[in-house]
């Protein structure tokens, strides 16, 4: 029996068998209600997407769309649109819409991101002018940020979309308007915490940097040395990538898990305040997106079992020191850098390793609807 490959042409696309933590990937199905909640949030995803895409011109509309197995799907980057080569990003930026577009466009995040995730994103997106005013560079524009429609938009379709620019890329994925991928999942910030100017003392990823100094800094002698890591051994791999080299994954279609061999110190080592300040810290990922997103996703709102969870940790444990953290389960991957500008410039990134795009799911839902 012949199984049609989602991604045609991309090994990376390849039917995947796995299983997730408390069983297969179909185990544990939402409850009725749940299920009535993802339903709305997925026809309020396409009703958005639809007028958005019925507002562009032909030509708009030509630069925004693609068929759901175009090996742009997989295409997400988190740098500044010069660094891609051979030709950037594509899609349509926010600067190439109407005002009236430019509503629209940025009322489809809103369908999928929590109220802080939504403001994380715009907040973002202000920080480039913040970039221009230092650098002067055309680049840094808040406008030069790109919308692409994967697929046909419909609350009970299976389709994809993406919102991404410099140190942002938002990654979604609809099956059958019933279940969600939200990764890859970037956010960035450069710099980490504005220090002048009418936006002094912002801070968008404050969350993610407290809490992991927190966590550290609870650590005996003989957790921080089961926690931390030597990265030197990756030096040579990452100094082949041509993108900014401190999130491990890089912009790659799909997270490696042979970079990972070193994993830090378990959940099960940690006492538990600290378990559950890691648990906290995870959800700081997860909950940049909606609930109502959240529950039609493999974790199904945030993520509560730590049993196979690891920390890893290299560098300072202060404020304006290097540093660089993850965190690493079975199925998901947390990467998270403060290693330029003097400790003031931030990635931070939310992986599945076999998730990513919702290549699982995918698999999934075309091995039971296009079979011959």
């Amino acid at each position: 029996m012949k199984t049609f490959n989602p991604y045609s042409g991309l090994a990376l696309m390849t039917c995947l068998c796995f299983s997730l933590m408390n069983g297969s990937l179909s185990a544990a199905e939402p409850s009725k209600a749940q299920q009535a909640q993802i339903s709305r949030a997925s026809a309020e995803m396409a009703a958005v997407a639809k007028r958005w895409l019925a507002s562009l011109s032909k030509e708009q509309r030509a630069a925004a769309t693609f068929k759901m197995d175009d090996e742009e799907r997989s295409n997400w980057h988190f740098v500044p649109d010069f660094v891609i080569k051979p030709n950037g990003r594509r899609g349509l930026t926010i600067g190439q819409m109407t005002p009236q577009q430019r509503i629209f466009a940025v009322t489809l995040p809103a369908t999928a991101l929590s109220q802080r995730g939504y403001l994380e994103m715009m907040s973002i997106r202000a920080l480039e002018k913040v970039l221009f005013d230092i650098e002067g560079k055309d680049y840094r524009d808040p406008q030069l940020y790109y919308v692409s429609i994967f697929g046909k938009p419909d609350p009970k379709g299976t389709w994809g979309w993406r919102f991404e620019g410099h140190h942002l890329s938002v990654n979604v994925t609809i099956i059958d308007g019933k279940k969600f991928s939200v990764t890859p999942s970037f956010f960035g910030s450069n710099p980490g915490k504005v220090t002048d100017g009418n936006l002094k003392g912002v801070e968008v990823l404050d969350k993610e940097q407290k809490l992991a100094l927190s966590l550290i800094q609870s650590f005996n002698k003989e957790q921080l040395a089961k926690a931390t890591i030597d990265t030197s051994a990756l030096d040579k791999k990452l100094l082949q990538k041509s993108v900014i080299k401190e999130v491990l994954t890089t912009d790659d279609p799909t997270a490696d898990r042979g970079l990972f061999t070193f994993k830090g110190i378990s959940f099960a080592d940690l006492d538990p305040a600290q378990q559950k300040k890691l648990l906290s810290l995870i959800n700081v990922y997860t909950s940049r997106f909606r609930p109502e997103i959240l529950k039609g996703t493999r974790y199904q709102g945030n993520i509560k079992d730590g049993s196979d969870v690891s920390f890893a940790w290299s560098g300072g444990q202060k404020r304006g020191e290097f540093h660089y953290y993850r965190i690493q389960s079975k199925t998901f991957l947390i990467e998270f850098a403060n290693t330029q500008n003097n400790a003031n410039h931030v990635h931070a990134v939310w992986r599945e390793f076999d998730g990513d795009f919702g290549r699982d799911f995918l698999s999934e839902h075309f091995s039971k609807h296009h079979k011959k």
